[in-house]
């Protein structure tokens, strides 16, 4: 089995699940609205950009994680799902899921997004499994910290090498699909690199090494 493998945000979803998590908690009135906005609108301006500090964007992103019981969590994840997940889900994205699992390929998320945020999201796409950042745990609630190594730039690869000696796979026949120059050191591990509606750092990058780019946008 070849691995196809995928980048979650701005990839097979069309908008940004980290982000719309920060939109949901300020809508919800479960953290500061001004203070929040501002921070979360930061990071992911500095994420664009290929400029963010992975572990000041993880003790942001991760304290409200640690303020509720996993199961009042679940249940905000639910309404999260239906309230902003919804509106982001592609069409073609499943299309192109579907094409490489008839292929007999394993589909695999890479993603810098944390766990909790986007282990529901890769069960609804119907992925075989999911690499994210992991939020810590500790007596059945999250502590706001990262455990082991963030999923973000070369700890994407990092976490990927782990995963592939543990599972016994290689790279050899394998896609990965991308939005963003944040993902450039995967890519080039691979053997097919496609960029997917990419930001203009990857798509010129990209374009002037002949990669794929294709859209997966309505």
């Amino acid at each position: 089995m070849n691995l196809a493998i995928f980048d979650l945000d701005n990839t097979l979803l069309g908008g940004d699940s980290d982000y719309l998590w920060g939109k949901f908690l300020i809508d919800k009135s479960l953290v500061d609205p001004v203070l929040y906005e501002r921070e979360n609108q930061r990071f992911y301006d500095e994420y664009k950009a290929g400029t963010l500090d992975i572990y000041d964007f993880l003790e942001f992103s991760l304290a409200p994680l640690s303020k509720h019981s996993l199961e009042t969590l679940s249940d905000l994840h639910h309404e999260f799902m239906q309230s902003k997940i919804n509106s982001i889900w592609l069409k073609k994205a499943e299309i192109l899921i579907n094409k490489h699992r008839k292929n007999n390929d394993f589909l695999l998320i890479i993603t810098a997004t944390n766990h909790f945020v986007t282990a529901p999201i890769a069960k609804k796409l119907g992925v075989d499994d999911i690499i994210a950042t992991m939020p810590e745990q500790k007596n059945n609630r999250y502590t706001g910290k990262v455990s082991g190594t963030p999923c973000f730039q070369d700890g994407k690869v990092k976490r990927l090498s782990e995963w592939l000696q543990k599972n016994n796979y290689s790279l050899e026949g394998s896609h990965f699909y991308s939005d963003s120059i944040n993902d450039l050191a995967l890519l080039l591990k691979v053997t097919h690199p496609i960029a997917v509606d990419p930001d203009e750092q990857l798509k010129k990058y990209a374009e002037e090494h002949d990669w794929p780019i294709i859209s997966l946008r309505d």
